[in-house]
């Protein structure tokens, strides 16, 4: 399934992509990747949006939505997958103004799904790389993501890691590499703020939307002193993490009840063990 891809220009499909495209030269663009669950993606109103909020802040033209959306439903054919889509502004020679006439680019793919870890939970590590503050960009999943890539080549050394943790310019939380994190303190999900840097995640929209959690500045203090922690991401679901460095938790009711509450919203992550429990 991994390679399979659309190409399109404005509404045009084509064969390639150009050698000035400003996303492969500048990452200029945005995109967003998703759980499919048999032909459908449930959360495609919320990506869209994010979509949209990106491509706005970047002053970017969206794809046709209707187009956009029946082609991922043909590439789907009914399948489980990952669907990411990638927008950008398409070819616009050297240098970093952006031309007014580019027609925008804009790329369907489908990835087969991650595995679901092994054991109870995640192990996760402090990352050294610290996040920069930009608020012109913070929130939306821009196609820049190196802070990303040099943070998750941490993992390939030292003590064995499922995920790691990135600290802002402060200090502060602000997310996994590739996951929000929430953590469990006074009988509350909390989960830290994004307006200046770290990416407001679909899944995270949804639990807050719900009334499941709520928004405030934590501290690598507040992570290890937490009484239970799990990621989220759109691709993956909610992940519990059983150990930070020292800090070990055993599973908690709370994390179990996200879960089954998340389950009742997305046919992709129902748990067989949950719904048995």
């Amino acid at each position: 399934m991994s390679g399979t891809v659309r190409l399109f220009r404005g509404s045009t499909p084509v064969e390639g992509l150009q050698p000035d495209d400003r996303g492969f030269r500048y990452g200029e663009g945005v995109f967003e990747t998703m759980r499919a669950h048999r032909g459908a993606v449930p959360w495609w109103p919320a990506h869209w949006q994010r979509l949209a909020r990106g491509a706005a802040r970047l002053g970017l033209p969206l794809p046709p939505p209707g187009m956009a959306l029946a082609e991922a439903s043909a590439l789907l054919a009914g399948g489980n997958a990952v669907l990411r889509l990638q927008l950008t502004r398409g070819g616009g020679g050297r240098g970093y103004a952006s031309p007014g006439t580019a027609e925008p680019t804009w790329v369907l793919s489908l990835h087969s799904l991650p595995p679901v870890p092994a054991g109870e939970g995640l192990r996760l590590r402090w990352c050294g790389l610290r996040l920069a503050a930009q608020p012109a960009l913070a929130g939306i999943k821009h196609c820049n993501r190196l802070e990303q890539v040099l943070a998750r080549a941490e993992l390939d050394t030292g003590e064995p890691a499922d995920e790691g943790l990135l600290l802002g310019p402060e200090d502060e939380l602000v997310s996994a590499i590739a996951a929000n994190v929430f953590v469990l303190r006074g009988g509350e999900w909390l989960t830290p703020p994004v307006e200046r840097c770290g990416v407001a995640g679909v899944c995270r929209g949804w639990l807050l939307e719900q009334g499941l959690a709520r928004v405030q500045r934590l501290s690598r203090g507040d992570v290890e002193a937490a009484d239970a922690v799990v990621l989220t991401n759109a691709v993956r679901g909610i992940l519990p993490v059983v150990r930070l460095g020292a800090r070990r938790w055993e599973p908690h009711p709370r994390m179990r009840m996200l879960r089954q509450a998340l389950a009742a919203a997305h046919p992709a992550f129902v748990d067989p063990d949950l719904e048995t429990a």
